[in-house]
């Protein structure tokens, strides 16, 4: 985890639900100064109410975390994986794009439909 970690839905939802592991590991990757990614698509998944939801709003807040959005690259790249893949969700292939970019593995609620999309990607599942 030296690299950091991405964040999909899934484990931006475990964090309002408090979970002990997934906090952990935000814990470890802050005190190590690793970089906690973020895809914009992952965060619209979860985000429903910022005032009620302090740790997700505090964990954006935080200098380590990059929110990244689906710009026209990112968008592109998005495109082609989902086409190569024949796949469908373009929050999972976004939070895979990011997440091979920052060469970090993946904390998510949703390790089947990752591991099509990339095989290679290390998963922390929750």
């Amino acid at each position: 985890m030296n690299g950091g970690i991405t964040l999909d839905a899934g484990g931006l939802i475990a964090i309002d639900r408090n979970d002990r592991r997934v906090l952990t590991l935000i814990a470890r990757a802050i005190r190590l100064g690793s970089r906690i990614t973020i895809p914009a698509t992952a965060l619209a998944q979860a985000i429903r109410n910022p005032a009620r939801q302090a740790r997700l709003s505090w964990l954006m807040r935080q200098p380590v975390t990059d929110l990244v959005p689906l710009d026209r690259s990112d968008a592109t790249a998005v495109g082609l994986l989902l086409s190569r893949t024949r796949a469908s969700d373009i929050a999972d292939a976004h939070v895979v794009v990011c997440a091979r970019r920052a060469r970090q593995a993946v904390v998510t609620s949703d390790p089947d439909d990752l591991k099509l999309l990339a095989p290679e990607l290390q998963l922390i599942a929750v």
